[in-house]
């Protein structure tokens, strides 16, 4: 067996990017691997096969991301968005168009710098970019146009259309993963006719009718998806006003869908409130959610839909599984504290949680053993920097940028890594907390709380009065948490016995 790859983390600041040898780290910091390279943006292709790197007057560079040499430079004018396809073959661009009907979209073969194809598309937004969709094996690739999904042959695209899926009025799609068997699409609703999802396979000869389908009222828009093994469907389903008023970000709805149509209909969710987050495990067989108004509930489930673990309540909005899909990292970033709880789902053990304020990015090292979050610019223009934390919680490396745009790994097969079951294991000889470990089953309901649990913040006290109350003190013996000492009590006591033999004898005196 050949041996596992190292970790890598690009890293782009103001001046450019650069590559560091990743954890763990020798005297606890990390080594350039690539010196800075002045550029604009940069991106991995999904199989970390190919770095891509946007930089001034229109060039792009592609780097093979073994060597990070230069394999392929693209000289592109008005160029404002690119893609590298999942395997690095293609390189997608869009360019402002000039004229109408320009063919400003362009599908760019690496190896020999060709162009493989184009075609018109007035402008781009989250949902329609990149244009030309692949699967992660490059497989399929299709297209949203009007009224219909087109399908390429990506081993040639000069094909053109290969097949296409008619659907009026659709808006979105999502290819499915590996295999590429199936498409999902969303039409949203229309003159009173309700909005639905559908699945249709993508064989030529069973493009005629969806083998799922769900319809539903308040959508104005919708997430996709899809599990490992390309069996089942998540669809978050967002409709721009809350009809019951409990939530001015509107109304959310989590519907599974599986291929065949054997399941077609809502998530059983225990908690009313928003969908924050939904993430499959790796294995395809499982998926978590944190919904509802916080505190937000925590629920993983089977893909028949059952409740298998409650990980509790908390303020959480974000999923993230380990790509070995045994720990799961539930944490609440974005306008929440950062807190972070790390939970062993097989033996459903917390190995323990942590704090990252104010992350924008953060996702697990390939090889799962460590967990990586990022403060960067943007979207927040002061206190940028990565954090590194073991997938235990504990924190393993922390750097402060004066401006940080970027921080993430080299994508690599988690395959290609071994199994972090000799390290739980390693964990679970630690004490994880008293008495009986959190998440039992669907029935339990205890919180997720830290391994420090804050204390109730005290009102608050002017200085004369604190100053006030440390000379009370001195002078009474009395200590600052409002307890006598044993001193006071004694002549507390002695003061209340005299009293009390004063009062007798004044009493026996007037009789």
């Amino acid at each position: 067996m050949s041996s596992s790859p190292s970790l890598e983390i690009l890293v782009r600041e103001a001046e450019g990017f650069s590559v560091w040898n990743g954890p763990p780290f020798s005297n606890n910091q990390p080594t350039l691997k690539l010196e800075r390279v002045s550029c604009s943006n940069t991106k991995f292709s999904v199989d970390g096969s190919k770095l891509m790197a946007m930089k001034s007057d229109g060039i792009i560079s592609i780097y093979n991301s073994s060597s990070l040499t230069e394999v392929r430079s693209f000289t592109i004018a008005n160029v404002t968005a690119a893609e590298l396809s999942p395997c690095g073959t293609y390189l997608q661009t869009f360019q402002k168009p000039t004229t109408p009907q320009e063919k400003n979209v362009s599908v760019w073969n690496i190896e020999t710098g060709d162009l493989a194809h184009s075609h018109y598309q007035k402008s781009i937004t989250k949902t329609t970019w990149p244009s030309i969709r692949f699967c992660p094996d490059e497989s399929s690739a299709c297209r949203l146009a009007t009224n219909e999904v087109q399908f390429f042959d990506p081993k040639d695209f000069s094909k053109g259309i290969t097949s296409r899926i008619r659907v009026p009025g659709v808006a979105a799609f999502e290819l499915s993963k590996t295999p590429a068997s199936h498409v999902a699409v969303f039409v949203p609703e229309s003159k009173g006719s309700p909005g639905s999802v559908q699945i249709f396979g993508c064989g030529q000869d069973l493009q005629s009718q969806p083998s799922a389908r769900r319809s539903f009222f308040r959508c104005s828009s919708v997430q996709f998806s899809w599990n490992h093994g390309s069996t089942g469907l998540l669809v978050v389903v967002q409709s721009d006003v809350d009809k019951t008023n409990q939530s001015y970000y509107g109304e959310t709805k989590l519907h599974y869908l599986t291929i065949d149509g054997t399941h077609e209909g809502l998530v059983p969710l225990r908690k009313e409130g928003p969908v924050h987050d939904v993430q499959w495990s790796f294995s395809g067989s499982e998926f978590a959610v944190v919904y509802g108004f916080m505190p937000a509930c925590v629920t993983i489930f089977d893909k028949n839909c059952k409740p298998l673990m409650e990980l509790g309540e908390g303020p959480y909005n974000t999923l993230r599984w380990n790509p070995k899909g045994r720990v799961l990292c539930v944490a609440g970033f974005g306008n929440l504290p950062g807190d972070m709880a790390f939970w062993d789902v097989v033996n459903k053990k917390q190995l323990g949680s942590n704090k990252a304020e104010w992350s924008v990015t953060h996702e697990w090292s390939p090889d799962g053993h460590y967990f990586l979050t990022a403060s960067t610019a943007p979207r927040r223009q002061i206190d940028n920097g990565m954090k590194i934390f073991n997938y235990d919680g504990k924190r393993y490396f922390k750097k402060a940028f004066e401006k940080l745009y970027q921080a993430e790994w080299k994508p690599e097969s988690p395959d290609r890594f071994g199994e972090i079951s000799e390290l739980i294991k390693s964990v679970e000889s630690l004490k994880l907390g008293e008495g009986k470990s959190q998440g039992q089953g669907s029935g339990q309901k205890k919180a997720i709380v830290p391994n420090t649990i804050a204390k109730k913040p005290a009102a608050y006290q002017p200085p004369h009065a604190k100053h006030a109350a440390a000379i009370q003190a001195e002078l009474l013996g009395v200590n600052t948490a409002g307890e006598m000492s044993k001193n006071a009590l004694r002549n507390k006591k002695k003061r209340e016995k005299k009293k009390a033999a004063e009062a007798a004898a004044s009493g026996a005196n007037n009789a």
